[in-house]
């Protein structure tokens, strides 16, 4: 019996001792909000569907042709500016490398410069014995590896070539001989698939305030440019198309250039509302600058250019939805028959996957036969592919070794460069500087300051060594924060600390001891999770641009409706500071933040003076220094404001909280390495001059190469103090 007793007691001795690993989560319990990790995607999808209905109320009000051509006009300057701006044309430089003579036909192997440096590689096929004025199509290949050279492509451009038509193709940016991440001792991209290419350096050029399209979109126009510098070249019978994302580059196209009489784009065309459905909207250069919320969708790019003849080519299997595509076609034929031109839009679908059938290659041959008036037959013949290396352009196979070239990263960083001495310059009358900000940065962030709360529910108490009491806060979107308020049984003082950890709330109190450090000097500390952290995330869109676990596709969502994580994250930091004033009666608030979650963190201090005090461990410095470092940590897009610096950065958020106490422990660079302590001066010093200026530059402290959770714990109780 007395072993027992003691074995109780020891039982009883080791609960205690673990005490601290309490059950921290919070939707196990409320089962009905068990898709709750997804809410962060679906909160945006939520706000897309909205305006796309607004969108089609628009169109479906349209009769006359007066009317479409008027609305034509419209959905044009939208695409222009959500596209663009587009650089000014410049010479093309071209450099023929090579021709390779085929059965019946020829390939010129092609170079030309879309802007100063900035090299195209491509190939030019042209039938046996054509001339002058042939009927010519640009083919836009797919996210390939290889590029044009990859051999459904070459069999379909081969085919087009033996039916009559001069053909002209060209790698785009990431693809074939044009990797911009590219490892010369591996001789491999460093990043796994074309599609990550495009959305790394994409995501940069977002954070600038436009999209990469502006690229993909211009390399084709200069090519087309150059087409039309041939005599074999038709100009008066010029068509394109492509597949997927050579789908994509033939609907930008069809809808910009007047030029190209015919277009058939590929498994492309559906609608953004079945995009959001699904997989979610892709690659970075297929989402134009806030497009859904500028009032636009797949069914523009082609009203945009009716009633020329355009032919949609489909698969029932696609990830591209079908229906997307059925409804787009339906809503799209109104235009053409308001038109007069009803016979000009056509459609085709097959049953298969998002693949090229020989059943829609042999419609597309037909539709351009008719179309470009190259009468013959459309039968899909076998042919011989030449390989990848007869095909090959520069002497080293990529441009980056053969050429010291531009890149899209380069070219954006000279945007960049731009924006950022604008903005210096703004700083120098910082006073009426930091005055705009504020309106600016609620205005780019999409933020909408919370005005009705919602009911908090209370999710139970465990009293240990400290208590413990769990609720679920109402957040901005159709659902609940996690909050864990956590207590100190004796010695509480008067001041509550918020605590926002990018790594979640359960890793905040279960596995990292800095809120055990300052809850054991008698802080009371809010703990919580915000939408896409912790149990908020991270969601199920893991697709094509998911990179380094982190994906691009639920951010790109946010910024097509022209909002971001950041301003729904800011929301909800407000809201959970609203629960702490109400719940504890105190308006003695400090927040602190680990990790990427100091951008947040500052728009909601900037935006709220309640917040009295700011620490930021671990933050990056700035949207500018991730827009300008070539590979910098994938992880932080998620916290950045699309089109942000051509208004304000992280730097005037810091300056406008003078003159409350601002803490900054070990700072990140772009990169995600330590800051260095140049790097930390250059990129801090315009709140540092404001806080100086204003004669209290001891309130805005910065302590580097603390690097230990003990030492951290220190910094903070003194800032708290």
């Amino acid at each position: 019996m007395k072993y027992a007793v003691k074995f109780l007691l020891l039982f009883c001795i080791l609960t205690q001792q673990v005490g601290a690993q309490e059950d921290l989560s919070f939707f196990e319990y409320w089962k009905s909000y068990s898709d709750i990790e997804n809410s962060l995607f679906k909160h945006f999808s939520s706000i897309a569907y909205g305006q796309l209905e607004q969108t089609k109320s628009e169109a479906s009000n349209l009769q006359s042709p007066e009317d479409w051509l008027e609305r034509q006009s419209i959905v044009k300057n939208k695409l222009l500016e959500a596209a663009g701006p587009f650089p000014e044309k410049t010479p093309l430089n071209v450099q023929i490398t090579d021709v390779l003579n085929k059965d019946g036909f020829r390939i010129e192997k092609i170079i030309y410069e879309s802007v100063p440096n900035n090299f195209i590689t491509g190939a030019l096929y042209v039938p046996d014995g054509v001339k002058k004025n042939a009927p010519t199509i640009f083919y836009a290949c797919g996210h390939s590896r290889e590029g044009f050279r990859v051999e459904i492509y070459q069999h379909i451009i081969i085919n087009l070539v033996k039916k009559g038509f001069v053909v002209f193709t060209i790698d785009p940016m990431g693809q074939g001989e044009r990797y911009e991440y590219w490892d010369e001792q591996l001789n491999q991209s460093i990043l796994p698939i074309p599609d990550h290419e495009h959305s790394y350096a994409g995501a940069q050029c977002l954070i600038s305030g436009y999209s990469t399209a502006c690229y993909f979109i211009w390399d084709v126009i200069r090519g087309i440019d150059y087409l039309l510098t041939r005599k074999e070249v038709d100009p008066n019978r010029l068509g394109m198309t492509g597949r997927s994302g050579g789908g994509n580059l033939t609907a930008y196209i069809g809808a910009l250039d007047d030029r190209v009489l015919a277009t058939a784009p590929e498994c492309y065309i559906t609608s953004y509302e079945y995009l959001y459905r699904s997989r979610g909207p892709q690659c970075a250069e297929q989402n134009l600058y806030q497009m859904v919320g500028k009032g636009l969708d797949h069914a523009d790019f082609i009203q945009a250019r009716a009633p020329k003849p355009t032919f949609i080519i489909s698969t029932t299997r696609d990830f591209f939805s079908i229906q997307g595509t059925r409804e787009t076609f339906q809503e799209v034929k109104t235009t053409y028959a308001a038109l007069g031109k009803p016979q000009n839009l056509s459609m085709i679908e097959d049953d298969a996957i998002h693949q090229s059938t020989k059943k829609n290659r042999e419609a597309m041959y037909a539709f351009f036969q008719k179309e470009l008036d190259n009468p013959g037959s459309n039968v899909d013949m076998e042919v011989t592919i030449p390989t990848v290396k007869e095909l090959q352009i520069t002497k080293t196979g990529q441009l980056n070794t053969s050429f010291n070239k531009e890149t899209i990263f380069s070219l954006n960083k000279a945007k960049v460069d731009k924006q950022e001495a604008s903005l210096l310059k703004q700083r120098s009358d910082y006073s009426a500087h930091l005055n705009k900000i504020i309106v600016d940065a609620k205005q780019i962030s999409g933020f909408e300051a919370p005005s009705k709360y919602g009911n908090t529910i209370f999710s139970g108490r465990n009293i240990d060594n400290r208590i413990l009491e769990k609720y679920l806060v109402s957040g901005s979107g159709d659902y609940k924060l996690p909050v864990a308020l956590l207590k100190p049984l004796t010695n509480t003082k008067n001041e509550v600390v918020l605590y926002f950890d990018t790594k979640g709330l359960e890793h905040a109190i279960q596995q990292d001891s800095i809120v055990s450090g300052i809850l054991n000097k008698g802080y009371t500390v809010l703990v919580a999770d915000l939408p896409g952290i912790g149990e908020l995330g991270p969601g199920y869109l893991k697709g094509d641009s998911y990179i380094n676990e982190v994906s691009y596709n639920q951010w790109f969502g946010a910024n097509l409706t022209g909002n971001s994580f950041v301003g729904l994250r800011t929301e909800d930091i407000l809201r959970v500071l609203h629960f702490a004033e109400n719940e504890l009666n105190t308006t003695n608030i400090a927040a602190i933040s680990n990790g990427a979650l100091g951008s947040e963190l500052l728009h909601a201090a900037a935006f709220n003076k309640n917040i009295k005090k700011v620490a930021l461990i671990y933050p990056f410095l700035s949207y500018i220094d991730i827009a300008t470092t070539k590979l910098y940590n994938s992880s932080y897009i998620p916290h950045t404001v699309s089109g942000a610096i051509e208004k304000y950065d992280l730097p005037d958020l810091m300056a406008s909280l003078y003159p409350r106490k601002v803490l900054i422990v070990d700072p990140k660079s772009g990169d995600g390495k330590p800051a260095s302590k140049s790097k930390i001066e250059y990129s801090l010093k315009f709140p540092l001059e404001v806080y100086k200026k204003k004669g209290d530059d001891n309130n805005m402290v910065i302590s580097n190469n603390v690097n230990e959770n003990q030492l951290i714990v220190s910094k903070l109780l003194t800032w708290l103090e």
